[in-house]
Protein backbone atom coordinates (compact mmCIF):
# COMPACT_ATOMS: atom_id res chain seq x y z
CA UNK A 1 0.00 0.00 0.00
CA UNK A 2 1.31 3.45 -0.87
CA UNK A 3 2.06 5.48 2.23
CA UNK A 4 1.98 9.23 2.57
CA UNK A 5 5.15 11.27 2.88
CA UNK A 6 4.58 12.24 6.54
CA UNK A 7 3.96 8.59 7.42
CA UNK A 8 7.18 7.57 5.70
CA UNK A 9 9.27 9.94 7.76
CA UNK A 10 7.26 9.58 10.94
CA UNK A 11 5.70 13.03 11.25
CA UNK A 12 3.53 13.50 14.30
CA UNK A 13 -0.15 13.74 13.50
CA UNK A 14 0.04 11.81 10.22
CA UNK A 15 0.10 8.38 11.84
CA UNK A 16 -0.12 7.04 15.39
CA UNK A 17 3.02 8.00 17.25
CA UNK A 18 3.93 7.94 20.94
CA UNK A 19 3.45 11.30 22.63
CA UNK A 20 7.00 11.15 23.94
CA UNK A 21 8.39 10.94 20.41
CA UNK A 22 6.58 14.10 19.31
CA UNK A 23 7.67 15.87 22.49
CA UNK A 24 11.27 14.92 21.73
CA UNK A 25 10.98 16.14 18.12
CA UNK A 26 9.49 19.44 19.22
CA UNK A 27 12.29 19.87 21.76
CA UNK A 28 14.84 19.39 18.97
CA UNK A 29 13.05 21.92 16.83
CA UNK A 30 12.96 24.40 19.70
CA UNK A 31 16.69 23.91 20.22
CA UNK A 32 17.38 24.40 16.52
CA UNK A 33 15.34 27.62 16.47
CA UNK A 34 16.68 29.03 19.74
CA UNK A 35 18.73 31.74 18.05
CA UNK A 36 15.84 32.75 15.82
CA UNK A 37 13.50 32.77 18.80
CA UNK A 38 15.81 35.06 20.78
CA UNK A 39 16.05 37.43 17.81
CA UNK A 40 12.27 37.48 17.62
CA UNK A 41 11.50 37.91 21.32
CA UNK A 42 14.32 39.96 22.81
CA UNK A 43 12.83 43.20 21.50
CA UNK A 44 9.37 42.43 22.83
CA UNK A 45 8.54 43.72 26.31
CA UNK A 46 7.77 41.17 28.98
CA UNK A 47 4.58 42.99 29.98
CA UNK A 48 1.25 42.25 28.32
CA UNK A 49 1.12 43.50 24.75
CA UNK A 50 -0.99 46.63 24.39
CA UNK A 51 -2.61 46.83 20.92
CA UNK A 52 -3.16 50.56 21.40
CA UNK A 53 0.57 51.24 21.88
CA UNK A 54 2.15 52.26 18.57
CA UNK A 55 5.64 51.67 19.97
CA UNK A 56 4.69 48.07 20.76
CA UNK A 57 3.77 47.47 17.11
CA UNK A 58 7.07 48.98 16.01
CA UNK A 59 8.96 46.67 18.36
CA UNK A 60 7.07 43.71 16.95
CA UNK A 61 7.92 44.70 13.38
CA UNK A 62 11.60 45.12 14.28
CA UNK A 63 11.64 41.73 15.98
CA UNK A 64 10.06 39.95 13.02
CA UNK A 65 12.49 41.54 10.58
CA UNK A 66 15.42 40.67 12.87
CA UNK A 67 14.32 37.02 12.68
CA UNK A 68 14.36 37.38 8.86
CA UNK A 69 10.64 36.98 8.36
CA UNK A 70 11.05 39.63 5.65
CA UNK A 71 9.30 42.95 5.12
CA UNK A 72 6.30 41.73 3.05
CA UNK A 73 5.54 38.83 5.41
CA UNK A 74 6.07 41.06 8.44
CA UNK A 75 3.60 43.62 7.05
CA UNK A 76 1.04 40.87 6.46
CA UNK A 77 1.46 39.41 9.95
CA UNK A 78 1.07 42.83 11.58
CA UNK A 79 -1.99 43.55 9.44
CA UNK A 80 -3.61 40.29 10.56
CA UNK A 81 -2.78 40.92 14.23
CA UNK A 82 -4.08 44.50 14.07
CA UNK A 83 -7.35 43.16 12.64
CA UNK A 84 -7.88 41.30 15.91
CA UNK A 85 -8.26 44.65 17.67
CA UNK A 86 -8.72 44.75 21.43
CA UNK A 87 -9.15 40.98 21.46
CA UNK A 88 -5.40 40.59 21.02
CA UNK A 89 -4.37 39.64 24.56
CA UNK A 90 -2.01 36.71 23.95
CA UNK A 91 0.56 38.04 21.50
CA UNK A 92 2.68 34.88 21.30
CA UNK A 93 -0.32 32.62 20.76
CA UNK A 94 -1.83 34.90 18.13
CA UNK A 95 1.50 35.34 16.37
CA UNK A 96 2.03 31.56 16.27
CA UNK A 97 -1.46 31.12 14.80
CA UNK A 98 -0.87 33.72 12.08
CA UNK A 99 2.60 32.39 11.21
CA UNK A 100 1.12 28.89 10.92
CA UNK A 101 -1.56 30.23 8.58
CA UNK A 102 1.01 32.07 6.49
CA UNK A 103 3.15 28.94 6.15
CA UNK A 104 0.16 27.09 4.73
CA UNK A 105 -0.56 23.38 4.74
CA UNK A 106 2.25 20.92 5.54
CA UNK A 107 4.22 20.16 2.40
CA UNK A 108 4.14 16.58 1.14
CA UNK A 109 6.45 14.85 -1.31
CA UNK A 110 5.15 13.14 -4.45
CA UNK A 111 6.57 9.67 -3.86
CA UNK A 112 3.66 7.58 -5.10
CA UNK A 113 4.93 6.79 -8.60
CA UNK A 114 7.27 3.84 -9.10
CA UNK A 115 9.92 4.93 -9.49
CA UNK A 116 9.52 8.42 -8.10
CA UNK A 117 12.32 10.81 -9.03
CA UNK A 118 13.47 13.53 -6.63
CA UNK A 119 15.82 16.16 -8.07
CA UNK A 120 17.80 18.00 -5.38
CA UNK A 121 19.33 21.41 -6.16
CA UNK A 122 20.94 24.33 -4.36
CA UNK A 123 23.97 26.57 -4.01
CA UNK A 124 27.32 25.37 -2.68
CA UNK A 125 27.54 24.58 1.00
CA UNK A 126 23.83 24.35 1.81
CA UNK A 127 24.01 20.73 2.97
CA UNK A 128 22.63 18.98 -0.12
CA UNK A 129 24.71 15.82 0.27
CA UNK A 130 23.87 15.47 3.95
CA UNK A 131 20.18 16.06 3.29
CA UNK A 132 20.13 13.44 0.53
CA UNK A 133 21.89 10.93 2.79
CA UNK A 134 19.41 11.50 5.62
CA UNK A 135 16.46 11.31 3.25
CA UNK A 136 17.68 8.05 1.72
CA UNK A 137 18.20 6.64 5.22
CA UNK A 138 14.68 7.51 6.40
CA UNK A 139 13.06 6.09 3.26
CA UNK A 140 15.10 2.87 3.42
CA UNK A 141 14.33 2.57 7.13
CA UNK A 142 10.63 2.51 6.24
CA UNK A 143 10.94 -0.20 3.65
CA UNK A 144 11.46 1.72 0.39
CA UNK A 145 14.26 0.88 -2.02
CA UNK A 146 16.31 3.89 -3.10
CA UNK A 147 18.80 4.71 -5.85
CA UNK A 148 21.09 7.69 -5.18
CA UNK A 149 22.54 9.36 -8.29
CA UNK A 150 25.69 11.48 -8.14
CA UNK A 151 25.03 14.04 -10.86
CA UNK A 152 27.59 16.37 -9.25
CA UNK A 153 30.46 15.28 -11.50
CA UNK A 154 32.69 18.30 -10.98
CA UNK A 155 33.38 18.87 -7.28
CA UNK A 156 36.35 16.95 -5.95
CA UNK A 157 35.27 14.05 -3.70
CA UNK A 158 31.56 14.80 -4.27
CA UNK A 159 30.86 11.34 -5.66
CA UNK A 160 32.83 9.62 -2.90
CA UNK A 161 30.97 11.50 -0.18
CA UNK A 162 27.59 10.70 -1.66
CA UNK A 163 28.49 7.04 -2.14
CA UNK A 164 29.39 6.77 1.56
CA UNK A 165 26.01 8.27 2.50
CA UNK A 166 24.24 5.89 0.10
CA UNK A 167 25.94 2.85 1.59
CA UNK A 168 25.07 3.97 5.12
CA UNK A 169 21.46 4.30 4.00
CA UNK A 170 21.36 0.86 2.38
CA UNK A 171 20.73 2.43 -1.02
CA UNK A 172 21.98 1.68 -4.53
CA UNK A 173 24.44 4.17 -5.97
CA UNK A 174 24.96 5.39 -9.54
CA UNK A 175 27.92 7.60 -10.41
CA UNK A 176 30.21 8.39 -13.34
CA UNK A 177 33.72 9.41 -14.22
CA UNK A 178 34.92 12.81 -13.06
CA UNK A 179 33.68 15.54 -15.37
CA UNK A 180 31.03 13.31 -16.93
CA UNK A 181 27.67 14.49 -18.20
CA UNK A 182 25.39 15.09 -15.15
CA UNK A 183 22.25 14.54 -17.23
CA UNK A 184 23.56 11.14 -18.31
CA UNK A 185 24.00 10.13 -14.66
CA UNK A 186 20.38 11.01 -13.92
CA UNK A 187 19.28 9.06 -17.02
CA UNK A 188 21.31 6.00 -15.99
CA UNK A 189 19.95 6.13 -12.43
CA UNK A 190 16.36 5.99 -13.66
CA UNK A 191 17.21 3.07 -15.95
CA UNK A 192 18.88 1.28 -13.04
CA UNK A 193 15.87 1.85 -10.81
CA UNK A 194 13.50 0.45 -13.41
CA UNK A 195 15.71 -2.56 -14.16
CA UNK A 196 16.18 -3.41 -10.46
CA UNK A 197 12.64 -2.63 -9.37
CA UNK A 198 13.68 0.23 -7.08
CA UNK A 199 11.06 2.67 -5.84
CA UNK A 200 12.80 6.04 -5.34
CA UNK A 201 15.55 7.84 -7.29
CA UNK A 202 17.26 10.79 -5.58
CA UNK A 203 19.41 12.86 -7.96
CA UNK A 204 22.13 15.05 -6.48
CA UNK A 205 23.39 18.00 -8.54
CA UNK A 206 26.44 20.22 -8.39
CA UNK A 207 26.10 23.21 -6.12
CA UNK A 208 25.92 26.43 -8.08
CA UNK A 209 25.27 30.06 -7.43
CA UNK A 210 21.83 31.14 -8.57
CA UNK A 211 23.55 33.96 -10.49
CA UNK A 212 25.62 31.58 -12.68
CA UNK A 213 23.51 31.55 -15.82
CA UNK A 214 25.41 28.80 -17.66
CA UNK A 215 25.22 26.42 -14.70
CA UNK A 216 21.54 27.14 -14.21
CA UNK A 217 21.01 26.26 -17.87
CA UNK A 218 22.85 22.98 -17.26
CA UNK A 219 20.49 22.27 -14.38
CA UNK A 220 17.53 22.89 -16.65
CA UNK A 221 19.03 20.38 -19.09
CA UNK A 222 19.22 17.72 -16.37
CA UNK A 223 15.57 18.29 -15.62
CA UNK A 224 14.63 18.03 -19.31
CA UNK A 225 16.51 14.74 -19.70
CA UNK A 226 14.77 13.30 -16.65
CA UNK A 227 11.39 14.36 -18.05
CA UNK A 228 12.19 12.78 -21.43
CA UNK A 229 13.28 9.52 -19.83
CA UNK A 230 10.28 9.11 -17.52
CA UNK A 231 6.87 10.65 -18.02
CA UNK A 232 5.95 12.99 -15.16
CA UNK A 233 9.46 13.12 -13.72
CA UNK A 234 11.01 14.68 -11.80
CA UNK A 235 8.11 14.23 -9.43
CA UNK A 236 9.74 16.62 -6.97
CA UNK A 237 12.43 19.27 -7.29
CA UNK A 238 13.73 20.19 -3.86
CA UNK A 239 15.79 23.30 -3.23
CA UNK A 240 18.07 23.00 -0.20
CA UNK A 241 18.26 26.37 1.58
CA UNK A 242 20.78 27.19 4.30
CA UNK A 243 18.86 29.14 6.97
CA UNK A 244 21.96 31.15 7.86
CA UNK A 245 21.79 32.93 4.49
CA UNK A 246 18.60 34.73 5.52
CA UNK A 247 16.91 36.75 2.81
CA UNK A 248 19.45 35.59 0.23
CA UNK A 249 17.66 32.25 0.47
CA UNK A 250 14.55 33.96 -0.87
CA UNK A 251 16.39 35.12 -3.97
CA UNK A 252 17.86 31.64 -4.42
CA UNK A 253 14.38 30.14 -4.29
CA UNK A 254 13.09 32.69 -6.79
CA UNK A 255 15.82 32.10 -9.39
CA UNK A 256 16.09 28.32 -8.99
CA UNK A 257 12.31 28.20 -9.31
CA UNK A 258 12.50 29.92 -12.68
CA UNK A 259 15.16 27.50 -13.93
CA UNK A 260 13.83 24.14 -12.74
CA UNK A 261 10.33 24.60 -11.33
CA UNK A 262 11.14 24.02 -7.66
CA UNK A 263 8.31 22.25 -5.83
CA UNK A 264 9.51 22.58 -2.24
CA UNK A 265 12.22 23.62 0.19
CA UNK A 266 14.49 21.63 2.49
CA UNK A 267 15.61 24.03 5.24
CA UNK A 268 18.99 23.27 6.83
CA UNK A 269 21.33 24.67 9.49
CA UNK A 270 18.59 26.13 11.66
CA UNK A 271 20.69 25.45 14.74
CA UNK A 272 23.35 27.88 13.56
CA UNK A 273 21.03 30.69 12.51
CA UNK A 274 19.04 33.54 13.97
CA UNK A 275 17.15 33.73 10.68
CA UNK A 276 14.65 30.87 10.83
CA UNK A 277 11.93 33.26 9.75
CA UNK A 278 13.13 32.80 6.16
CA UNK A 279 10.69 29.88 5.97
CA UNK A 280 7.82 32.32 6.47
CA UNK A 281 9.23 34.70 3.89
CA UNK A 282 9.62 32.00 1.21
CA UNK A 283 6.14 30.58 1.83
CA UNK A 284 4.47 34.01 1.77
CA UNK A 285 6.29 35.63 -1.15
CA UNK A 286 6.79 32.64 -3.45
CA UNK A 287 4.08 30.23 -2.35
CA UNK A 288 6.70 27.49 -1.98
CA UNK A 289 6.13 25.04 0.88
CA UNK A 290 8.92 23.98 3.20
CA UNK A 291 8.81 20.18 3.01
CA UNK A 292 11.85 19.11 5.00
CA UNK A 293 13.66 20.47 8.01
CA UNK A 294 16.89 19.29 9.59
CA UNK A 295 16.85 19.23 13.41
CA UNK A 296 20.32 17.84 14.09
CA UNK A 297 23.36 16.02 12.76
CA UNK A 298 22.26 12.40 13.10
CA UNK A 299 20.96 10.29 10.22
CA UNK A 300 17.41 10.37 11.55
CA UNK A 301 17.40 14.14 12.22
CA UNK A 302 15.44 14.95 9.08
CA UNK A 303 11.70 15.50 9.43
CA UNK A 304 8.68 16.58 7.41
CA UNK A 305 7.97 20.24 8.07
CA UNK A 306 5.09 20.91 10.48
CA UNK A 307 3.96 24.58 10.21
CA UNK A 308 2.33 24.63 13.65
CA UNK A 309 5.29 23.13 15.47
CA UNK A 310 7.66 25.43 13.59
CA UNK A 311 5.63 28.54 14.44
CA UNK A 312 5.42 27.67 18.14
CA UNK A 313 9.11 26.81 18.31
CA UNK A 314 9.89 30.14 16.64
CA UNK A 315 7.83 32.38 18.94
CA UNK A 316 7.82 30.26 22.10
CA UNK A 317 5.06 28.21 23.62
CA UNK A 318 3.75 24.70 23.07
CA UNK A 319 2.06 23.37 19.92
CA UNK A 320 -1.47 22.05 19.91
CA UNK A 321 -1.79 18.43 20.95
Amino acid sequence: MTRSWPELLGQAGAAPEPVGDRTSLFAKLRDSLSKSRRALTEQLVAAAFDPSDEAAWERLEEALIAADVGVPATAELVRRLEARGAGLTDLRGALAEEITALLGEPGTLAVRERPSVLLVVGVNGTGKTTTIGKLAHRLHERGLSVVVAAADTFRAAAEEQLEIWARRAGSDFVGSRRGGDPAAVAFDAIEAAQARGREIVIVDTAGRLHTQTNLMEELAKIRRVIAQRLDGAPHETLLVVDATTGQNGLQQARLFGRAVDVTGIALTKLDGSAKGGIAVSIAHELGLPVKLVGVGERQDDLRPFDPGDFAHALVGGEPDA
